[in-house]
């Protein structure tokens, strides 16, 4: 089966995944501080804004803004690490996630606060909370509490809102209309990804590595072809290069759980 095409144009995301078959993803309070701590990490390394997030036990929800062309490369390695960390620690092997990860473009940013409130029903829903902002691993909790992660640091709920109005506007259950604005991004989103099902990136690949002198500035080129969001195969098919050795320069520049 083909996989699903992903959006990489730069604006809002909405990015959700969960463990495979439906396992918790975190065991403990560590596990979902060591996520957003990645989290926090690679958003500044590919240059992201977190502008909301919820952290459930066997998933997440993010919603992610991008400034470049790089969404696949920096969630991968979110997941990656992640991965990696919680393998380790619980001494397990395998996929930890069901799937890469699910995208939804958000081409209107009248849903922006919709999503947020989509965002933190989820620990209500569950029965993990009682009131909105209360379950520790959501952004309106961060905001109340004054211990924000510093990668949403440049959300729009922190330049448009106050908390007293993020409170008041939350504790009120999604209307239908709100439910429906929810679908509507998933069918846009759905059709845009069609659209551009047969379209490459905009970057010429072959091009990118004309005039290359040296190894180091080979090596660098590889980084940012990768983080632009390129595959190991396709550049190692450009260079003349085994697989092996494009991922071990990859993973060199990749950060350490």
């Amino acid at each position: 089966m083909a996989r699903r095409i992903r959006i990489e144009t730069p604006g809002f995301h909405h990015i959700y995944n969960r463990g495979v078959e439906r396992r918790f993803v975190y065991e403990e309070d560590e596990d979902k501080e060591k996520f957003l701590k990645l989290l926090c990490e690679v958003s500044a390394h590919y240059d992201f804004i977190v502008h909301s997030y919820v952290l459930m036990d066997n998933h997440y929800h993010l919603l992610i803004e991008n400034k470049k062309e790089n969404l696949s490369s920096g969630m991968r390695q979110i997941n990656s690490l992640y991965a990696q960390y919680f393998n380790k620690k619980y001494d397990r092997v395998g996929h930890l996630w069901q799937d890469r990860y699910k995208s939804w473009c958000i081409l209107d940013e009248n849903y922006l606060f919709t999503l947020f409130k989509y965002f933190e029903a989820n620990p209500l829903k569950a029965n993990l909370a009682q009131a909105p902002g209360e379950y520790p691993w959501t952004m309106l909790h961060a905001i109340k509490m004054g211990i924000l992660p510093p990668c949403v640091h440049e959300s729009f709920l922190l330049r448009w809102y106050d908390t007293a109005m993020l409170l008041e506007s939350v504790d009120m259950a999604l209307s239908d209309e709100e439910e429906e604005r929810l679908e509507a991004i998933k069918r846009n989103s759905n059709r845009l990804k069609r659209s551009k099902a047969s379209l490459r990136p905009a970057m010429d690949l072959e091009g990118f590595f004309k005039d290359i002198k040296t190894k180091s500035g080979r090596n660098e080129k590889i980084i940012r072809a990768y983080r632009y969001g390129f595959s190991q195969s396709e550049i190692a098919r450009v260079l003349e290069l085994s697989v092996s050795s494009v991922s071990r320069v990859v993973k060199n520049a990749k950060f350490k759980p």
